[in-house]
């Protein structure tokens, strides 16, 4: 299924969004969520520790007022006082203790509602701060110290209880009550203490804040509530589950349904009353920052998401634009519209390409152009060369009639019994016929040779004198391929330039051969006076334009074909790779050296092609004798 690209941009952007907000979103919730309850956490713990502190701090103050009484002689005395004591004894002790203790306690602690003091024989005196002060009965006095013995420490260690002597009609107490001895013996004898009203611990909390249904409740150290914002609840004990929670989480918060709805606790001990003070809050109200945060993520993730989709599907439109605007071009030059594309106003990459783009269509309007001309141009050479072939086919007829003529004035030499006029006229007839084979462009190294033979025969009479040529090529390499006429222009090069002074006896012009790696190499080498090193620089620069011919250079015969005529010739036949090197030093000779393509052994069409042509050792011309592994001059 074919997808636009469009698409594609737009499904990875998406992809990338969608990761990029679910990851931010999560280590975001995770970490906020984290925070928070350590942050909750943190606030309760402070709630409780404060609201500890204030607590202790609260106690104290009623633990010295205690301890006046503790330390009073005329308490001690009156503790040890016996059951029959006289009713004046009573109302001393009550005087002065009032004078001494009492009355200075009211004054410092006004909230003090009242202050008493039992002993285990019945003897009681009570002080009431305020209100209607109720009497007791002796068996009143006798339940209320079955009541403390029951409820306090033994060792005179202070109690707080949720408990009064005013009656069942007061305002709800806390007692702070503790043991008392005696003057004459270390045995506790009574008890001594101090009624609060439970609404003063209301009043020491009211400025803290912990929410709504949020609430303090105070437990004893055997599991009974002392304070409850739910005054029901007061004396009743807690739920054995949440009692084994407490003790476990220690000062840590944890979560309990033990109430019957999930909430969280966090317990503080007091350090006067031995009394845990709990804050319990619903978790909904701990989870409530927690669900705004997650709202608030996901708010914040749609509208992200929203304006990222918008920038998504502009930026990959200003992506796919161009590229279509591309594809639409590329589409016109397909058919032969060369389409420039206009640039957008921002420079990108994709600008960048358009330009490259446009560059190309350019360029390639104007190689089309430079083709077409060049294919005109190639038509009209082609149609030259044709005509040129069909003028060489009609001047033919003068070398073949020349050839004719040639033989005709042999068979005169013959009958005149002229023996060098036969002799040059059948050489020449030779050259002129192999000359004219333009059939054939490769051709064997024998045939090369035997075309060179000739030409010495008629060079010899020219001179007046027998030349030899050394020829040093192996017999195995006879039927190796090499192009047609490169061989004789090159000894025919060392006659016009090499021997520029005449021929002398120690002239000599070695022709040799050889293979070297996938090579195939035929040299012509002469001792004649050679060439300076700029003049072979010179040559070797124009060998290297790879031109057909050029008038006049050095190296080339008049009338004749020249050596990059030899060089280019073979190339053209054989490649680049190949063709003519020369070596050369001034008054010492030139070697020039050609490169062929090694060829496979002899085969029977070659065989067939060298005798069709003709056979060394039976048409060599007069004059020319075999010996050892060279052909020379006779």
């Amino acid at each position: 299924m074919k997808i636009r690209l469009r698409v594609k941009l737009l499904a990875s952007f998406l992809v990338v969004i969608l990761l990029s907000l679910s990851a931010v979103g999560i280590a975001f919730y995770t970490i906020s969520a984290r925070q928070l309850e350590q942050s909750t956490e943190n606030q309760m713990t402070q709630i409780v520790d404060n609201a500890v502190h204030h607590t202790n701090l609260y106690l104290s103050s009623y633990q010295r007022s205690m301890v006046a009484l503790l330390t009073n002689l005329s308490v001690k005395k009156y503790i040890d006082l016996p059951s029959n004591r006289e009713e004046y004894e009573n109302y001393r002790y009550m005087t002065d203790i009032r004078d001494s203790i009492v009355d200075p306690v009211w004054i410092r602690n006004p909230e003090i509602s009242a202050l008493y003091i039992i002993g285990y024989n019945g003897n009681a005196l009570y002080y009431f701060n305020s209100g209607t002060e109720p009497s007791f009965s002796p068996k009143d006095t006798a339940g209320q110290i079955d009541y403390f013995k029951s409820h306090t420490d033994e060792s005179g260690r202070l109690t707080i209880i949720n408990q009064t002597i005013q009656g069942k009609n007061a305002a709800p107490m806390l007692t702070l009550i503790r043991r008392i001895r005696g003057l004459s013996s270390p045995d506790m004898k009574g008890f001594v203490g101090i009624e609060v009203k439970s609404e003063e611990l209301s009043t020491l909390w009211k400025g803290i804040d912990i929410g709504e249904d949020s609430y303090f409740f105070i437990v004893d150290d055997k599991g009974r509530i002392q304070y409850h914002n739910d005054p029901s609840k007061v004396g009743e004990p807690i739920s054995g589950k949440l009692a084994s929670e407490m003790a476990e989480a220690g000062t840590s918060m944890f979560r309990s349904s033990a109430e019957g709805s999930k909430r969280a606790y966090i317990s503080r001990k007091a350090d006067y009353s031995g009394w845990n003070l709990v804050v319990s809050i619903p978790n909904s109200q701990l989870v409530k920052p927690l669900e705004t945060t997650r709202m608030l993520i996901w708010i914040v993730a749609a509208l992200t998401f929203l304006c990222s989709l918008v920038l998504a599907n502009r930026f990959g439109t200003s992506i796919t634009k161009p590229i279509r605007s591309l594809m639409k071009g590329m589409s016109q030059t397909e058919k032969g519209n060369w389409e420039f594309i206009p640039l957008p106003k921002r420079h990108d990459e994709i600008t960048e390409l358009i330009v490259r783009y446009n560059l190309m269509v350019n360029r390639l309007s104007e190689l089309v152009d430079i083709v077409y001309q060049s294919e005109l141009k190639n038509r009209e050479m082609q149609a030259e060369r044709q005509k040129a072939e069909f003028q060489s086919l009609q001047l033919q007829i003068n070398p073949h009639f020349l050839y004719n003529t040639l033989e005709t004035v042999v068979c005169y030499a013959v009958i005149q019994d002229s023996d060098e006029i036969s002799e040059i006229v059948g050489a020449l007839s030779y050259m002129l016929h192999y000359s004219v084979r333009t059939n054939l462009e490769e051709i064997t190294v024998a045939n090369e040779l035997k075309h060179v033979m000739y030409f010495m025969v008629i060079i010899n009479h020219r001179i007046g004198r027998n030349f030899e040529i050394d020829m040093r090529v192996s017999p195995d390499l006879l039927l190796r391929k090499m192009v047609r006429l490169t061989l004789q222009p090159l000894v025919e090069n060392v006659f016009q330039h090499a021997f520029r002074s005449g021929v002398e006896d120690h002239h000599r012009i070695i022709i040799d051969a050889g293979e070297e790696g996938d090579s195939f190499w035929v040299s012509v080498e002469d001792n004649g006076c050679g060439m300076t090193p700029e003049r072979l620089e010179e040559l070797r620069v124009k060998l290297s334009k790879n031109r057909l011919a050029d008038d006049g250079e050095a190296g080339q015969m008049k009338g004749g074909i020249g050596v990059a005529n030899v060089h280019r010739r073979i190339q053209l036949v054989f490649g680049e790779e190949y063709g003519l090197t020369v070596e050369s030093s001034l008054e010492q000779g030139t070697r020039m050296m050609m490169r062929m393509p090694r060829s496979a052994a002899e085969t029977k069409r070659s065989a067939g092609q060298a005798a069709d042509t003709c056979s060394m050792p039976e048409l060599l011309p007069p004059g020319f004798a075999a010996g050892g592994n060279s052909w020379q001059t006779g």
